[in-house]
């Protein structure tokens, strides 16, 4: 995926977001890329989520978009926040370079936004007193987490494109990754997503969705929960 054409486009509310031909796919909503993120992952996760320090897992790094978001408002409400991010094709520098959002949100974050690029992958880094960032580079469905989450931005491409992730076991690897109540937060309402958050022990609420976008979910972990075999399982 890595060798896909990614063209630059301009969403709704001003912010950039890739386009991938091959795939017939978006890094973001057409509607507004930040509008889109803060909706979904902040408003509805980070600012919804008590647990302090906050532990969160994003399911795709992509364009660094959902942490810069999320250590700006961090930073903001000098709250600590653990971030680790996985993703198994990091963009290139040239096409980092190109991304405007620290000039739709804040032009003094520019060096903060680069600086969520440039750190190392695989290890620790602190970004600023509150947060920590620790990059994963690696494949979601063979990935052994590291730690436990208290808040999950699932945020991967949609299930046309990438359905293995989206499926009943990877819900279930995240849920032996969670701590208790945990939640997490996504932009697809497809029903395979619903069935399978339930089936591997998440309770689903639905949302209203940012603009361009009807619905969103909210899943909360239920603690002690049995996984429901699939037909293959039994």
């Amino acid at each position: 995926m890595n060798k896909l054409k990614r063209e630059l486009k301009v969403t709704e509310d001003g912010s950039h977001t890739f386009y991938m031909p091959d795939l017939d796919e978006h890094y973001h909503s057409t509607h507004g890329a930040i509008q889109e993120s803060m909706h979904i992952f902040l408003n509805a996760g980070f600012h919804f989520a008590q647990q302090e320090p906050l532990h969160i897992l994003e399911i795709g790094f992509g364009t660094g978009l959902n942490c810069f978001l999320t250590v700006t408002e961090a930073e903001k409400q000098k709250r600590k926040v653990i971030y680790h991010s996985i993703e198994l094709y990091p963009l290139e520098k040239e096409l980092i370079e190109n991304l405007n959002y620290a000039e739709q949100t804040n032009m003094e974050a520019s060096e903060m936004f680069q600086k969520l690029h440039s750190c190392e992958w695989n290890t620790d880094v602190q970004i600023n007193e509150n947060f920590t960032l620790h990059k994963l580079q690696g494949d979601l469905i063979e990935f052994n987490f590291p730690s436990k989450y208290d808040l999950v931005y699932f945020d991967a491409f949609a299930p046309d494109v990438q359905p293995d992730l989206w499926s009943q076991a990877i819900f279930e690897k995240i849920y032996q990754a969670t701590t208790s109540e945990a939640i997490l937060t996504t932009y697809c309402t497809k029903g395979i997503v619903k069935r399978a958050l339930r089936a591997a022990g998440f309770k689903v609420k639905r949302l209203p969705g940012p603009p361009g976008k009807r619905e969103m979910l909210r899943a909360t972990r239920i603690d002690d929960f049995e996984p429901i075999k699939t037909a293959e399982q039994l």
